[in-house]
């Protein structure tokens, strides 16, 4: 259940029962104090009539409420809202979490989403309590509080990496929103163990930072794990069972992300970045890769409603939908992958990367920039000519900006534009769509691998009676394809012994 969508006794019974679900998707606001937290704040539940509900921590900082010291509201995990909508708010938010107010200003935002800044900040304040500036300083705070309690970055480096423009500007915004000196509120963090001190000195020696990443339980990591693993291109990227690495470019330079779970079955994203500016928008990125601002708890409650779907749901709790580094990079690599097998298209990537990517100063490489695959990639590529063209022409459209595509996109429009392309089908437009903007309604019938993952659950195995089937598990079908592709039987690699066993 979303925000907008909840009346004000569901949210004051949430808090009443300090419900963990909502961290994240609403903030209370105390009237006697002053103080907003979070719904499941160990604190007394205040009076019914002592209490206002805000969608946005930034809504509850604008009306003049500060941070709880006890429950830390900045500590949650993000909103499933901004993923779940697609209207104008929702992109916004995307955008501003991508870290593009800070690189592009307000104008830059409001250009994107097709508005004036005026006009924007009028939209934002009514539907979400807050204009741009005052949700991307949310933003900046959160971010501010994830490296002062997580890492032990000096004070000015943890300013420029949460994307502030100076150090007082950091230091004003922290006191304002927490009550707090930067100082006293890295002081609130939780000793570490003699072994995670011994790593993060490690860590920070090598120029890297590592932090938590908070999410909403259940979580299938191995899950997430196994996927990357599969299509993981050497070189680029590294994924075991339990972790997943990669070299990406960012708008300072050359970054390096690594995710992994550690013993506990917590995610610590371990971040190295050519410009601490680029921090904040690495630690979106790891958060979008790995769906962790989802509601796992009622995606799970809406599918296992239907029986079909209840074993699978109860053997696979909280599943998660892969997100994308790059939106440029997810479409060239949905369009290498069209109509050949996961191996074969890893294979093809790996010759593009190795091929037209540059190399990091570690040795790492990078996948190719739109404008490498534009010019050199027919050199590379094989299969159809028709095929090749298309994703050249792609590339070429994304380097010259004739094509956009964002995580802040418009899903009608994308998928519009997408398919205005030559050589880009419903089953390309739809998959980025999913993995680009995290819709979390997107259903691909005519993927082979998901009908027999149908097949193998009881549903339809033909793809127009299974997409009238998945209608009724709206608006969760991304998470229902997730677990039609577990559900896929594992095909055993032919050999040649089997083929002339066959053969006889």
């Amino acid at each position: 259940m979303s925000f907008p969508t909840m009346t004000f006794d569901e949210r004051y019974r949430a808090i009443s029962a300090r419900d963990a679900r909502f961290d994240g998707q609403f903030v209370m606001a105390v009237h006697s104090t002053g103080i907003y937290c979070r719904p499941s704040c160990p604190a007394r539940t205040p009076k019914y009539t002592g209490v206002s509900f805000y969608p946005t921590s930034a809504a509850a900082h604008e009306a003049g409420y500060r941070a709880c010291k006890r429950c830390l509201p900045e500590a949650a995990p993000g909103s499933p809202e901004w993923n779940l909508r697609g209207d104008v708010a929702a992109r916004a938010m995307r955008l501003i979490a991508a870290g593009v107010v800070e690189q592009e200003g307000v104008p830059g935002l409001a250009r994107r989403l097709g508005y004036s800044s005026r006009h924007l900040t009028r939209m934002l304040t009514a539907e979400l309590g807050a204009g741009p500036l005052a949700l991307a300083r949310a933003h900046r705070a959160h971010a501010a509080r994830m490296l002062l309690v997580g890492t032990d970055m000096p004070v000015s480096d943890v300013a420029f990496s949460a994307g502030f423009a100076s150090i007082r500007q950091c230091n004003d915004t922290i006191r304002e929103v927490f009550q707090l000196t930067p100082g006293q509120l890295r002081a609130t963090r939780r000793p570490s163990t003699g072994s995670g001190t011994h790593e993060k000195e490690t860590q920070e020696a090598q120029g890297a930072i590592d932090l938590l990443l908070p999410y909403r339980a259940p979580m299938d990591a191995a899950g997430v794990f196994a996927w990357m693993a599969a299509r993981a291109v050497p070189g680029m990227e590294e994924a075991t069972e339990a972790s997943y690495a990669r070299h990406l470019q960012l708008p300072g330079g050359p970054a390096h992300l690594h995710v992994r779970q550690d013993g506990d079955g917590r995610l610590r994203l371990r971040a190295r970045v050519a410009r601490l500016g680029d921090l904040a928008r690495l630690m979106s990125t790891a958060r979008r890769l790995f769906d962790l601002d989802a509601d796992p708890v009622g995606i799970d409650a809406a599918l296992s409603a239907h029986s079909e779907l209840a074993p699978s749901v109860a053997r696979i709790p909280g599943i998660r939908v892969p997100g994308a580094t790059d939106p440029h990079e997810m479409l060239i690599r949905a369009m290498v992958g069209q109509q050949i097998t996961v191996a074969a298209a890893r294979t093809a990537l790996t010759a593009l990367t190795e091929a037209l990517g540059e190399r990091t100063a570690d040795g790492g490489l990078l996948f190719p920039t739109m404008a490498a695959i534009a010019e050199h990639g027919a050199e590379v590529l094989r299969g159809p000519g028709a095929r090749i063209r298309a994703i050249t022409g792609a590339a070429a459209a994304l380097a010259e900006e004739s094509l956009i595509l964002t995580v802040g996109d418009d899903a009608g429009q994308q998928r519009a534009a997408l398919l205005a392309m030559p050589g880009i089908g419903p089953w390309t437009a739809d998959y980025v769509r999913m993995r680009v903007i995290g819709d979390p309604d997107v259903f691909l019938p005519g993927d082979v691998a998901m009908r027999a993952g149908a097949a193998a659950s009881g549903l339809p195995g033909e793809a127009k009676p299974l997409a009238a089937w998945a209608e009724r598990t709206a608006p969760w079908r991304s998470y229902l394809a997730a677990h039609l592709w577990r559900a896929a039987p594992v095909r055993a690699p032919r050999t040649r012994r089997s083929a002339a066993k066959e053969s006889a």
